[in-house]
């Protein structure tokens, strides 16, 4: 199923920014899209990252299309392989969502999506790993591509939001 531009597997459990959360959290992992992932019940959204939502398109230097919002997803998948996932835990977005740094078998998810080019660093974190990605054309930084931010505020209509 597709809710608001993400793949939710048929898993929808809200919560308000102010519920509390635990410090930590760990389990087998779905992820819905680039930068968020269901661990049981929860809905855990990677912190200091923003990939691209499930429907969004980017460009190739070449003009060709790309859903570059499925193959963040699709690398998410592979990052945690058969791994447990682990979570720390700090906070609640404005939509409920628990934001945490996610590790699979000793290794950081959120970092792993940026060096990858398939996540851009946001709020002060991983920018060493974005320009890394960016020198050596990786991911999305391969092409042409909205900023996932923005992509989401002009979609936002289409979107139900």
């Amino acid at each position: 199923m597709i809710l608001f531009g993400r793949h939710h597997g048929g898993r929808w459990r809200s919560a308000e920014q102010t519920d509390p959360f635990p410090p930590s959290i760990a389990g087998t992992a779905d992820p819905i899209d680039g930068d968020s992932l269901w661990l049981g019940g929860d809905e855990v959204r990677l912190k200091g990252i923003d990939a691209p939502e499930w429907k969004q398109g980017c460009e190739l230097l070449d003009g060709q299309p790309w859903n570059c919002g499925q193959v963040a997803r699709a690398e998410l998948v592979r990052a945690i392989g058969s791994d447990e996932v682990a979570c720390s835990i700090s906070e609640r977005d404005v939509y409920g969502r628990m934001l945490g740094f996610c590790r699979a078998g000793g290794r950081d998810l959120n970092a792993a999506m940026v060096s990858t080019g398939m996540a851009v660093a946001y709020g002060g974190s991983y920018w060493n790993e974005q320009a890394e990605a960016r020198s050596t054309k990786r991911g999305l930084w391969s092409g042409k591509f909205t900023n996932p931010r923005d992509w989401r505020a002009k979609h936002a209509s289409e979107e139900g939001r």
